[in-house]
């Protein structure tokens, strides 16, 4: 990938693209280009292609998805499941059409069987029943994952597709009932300090096992991959590292100091028992981690506290 390369970051405004898009420019590759939603709306065909027409980008980095927490996925179901077929649907045709040279699909861990076994292997895909609460979300990411295979069954289109565990960082949702756990768990026990709350309520047992991976680490693997895994085969990204919820909370609230005491509401549900990334494949080709989840966390609420509070004063 020259430094000169005509590069497309789809989602560029979100975490994860926001974080390939900075990684890159730090990286040297002075040839990005990007569109905010508004400026071109990649559910809508006909504006995709032409967009891939008049730009004609050399490589795709496909991080634009609908995406949000457990009660976002398990409520708006049709849209998580309609948008997002859209996005890759739209996006992979029309970077094969226009000759994209490579084109790399975020998918999720969501996307494995929710009895399967730890860690989570590659080949584990398609080999049972789905979490049902975010099986919409799921089965979009599948689809995409089939039409960078297909693509390259059918017409040697070198697309490939990675599968991130549990992401956090900069610029992060911090959407009080639209958030993935962390940071919600953020959130809520940084208004529970200033609010002096002398408890805060976590949905489930806490005893759900879950992988966090900071989002610059993630984008730094995605470039990796662009430039080193030319194969069929989707690949994890993730540490190879969880801990349980209860543990994530209390990591969270030693992050943000705050005092009271935690309540776990069984009621509510607990998601997959246990989703740990198999990531063997990935440490093979040479590519490994390096923030910390107490250090990462850090980061992501020194992020909290610049962005998301002080855009609500």
């Amino acid at each position: 990938m020259d430094k000169n390369a005509k590069i497309y970051v789809a989602g560029h405004r979100g975490m994860v693209g926001g974080a390939i898009t900075r990684n890159l420019k730090s990286s040297g590759y002075n040839n990005i280009i990007a569109r905010s939603s508004s400026e071109l709306d990649l559910r809508n065909q006909q504006s995709v292609r032409d967009f891939f027409e008049k730009e004609r980008p050399e490589y795709v980095f496909l991080a634009a998805a609908k995406v949000g927490g457990i009660l976002a996925n398990n409520t708006f179901r049709a849209d998580f499941l309609y948008e997002n077929l859209m996005i890759e649907s739209n996006v992979i045709k029309a970077a094969f059409d226009f000759k994209v040279k490579k084109l790399i699909f975020l998918g999720s861990s969501c996307i494995y069987p929710k009895m399967a076994p730890q860690p989570l292997k590659e080949e584990y895909l398609l080999t049972g029943l789905l979490e049902q609460t975010n099986e919409p979300y799921a089965i979009a990411k599948i689809a995409g994952i089939k039409l960078c295979e297909t693509f390259r069954d059918q017409y040697g289109a070198n697309f490939i597709s990675v599968m991130p565990t549990n992401l956090y960082g900069l610029g992060d949702n911090y959407h009080p009932e639209h958030s993935h756990v962390l940071p919600a768990l953020i959130r809520r026990f940084h208004e529970a300090k200033e609010n002096n709350l002398p408890s805060v309520t976590i949905w489930g047992t806490g005893t759900p096992k879950r992988e966090f991976l900071y989002s610059e680490d993630l984008a730094e693997a995605c470039i990796y991959l662009m430039l080193n895994y030319e194969e069929k085969e989707l690949i994890n990204i993730g540490t190879g590292e969880d801990l349980s919820i209860k543990e994530l909370a209390e990591l969270v609230k030693e992050t943000v100091g705050y005092k009271g005491e935690l309540v776990f509401d069984p009621t509510k549900p607990d998601g997959t028992p246990r989703k740990l990334m198999d990531v063997s494949k990935l440490n093979g080709l040479g590519w490994k981690h390096h923030t910390s989840l107490a250090e990462g966390l850090k980061k992501a609420y020194k992020d909290f506290l610049e962005t998301a509070v002080l855009a609500e004063r």
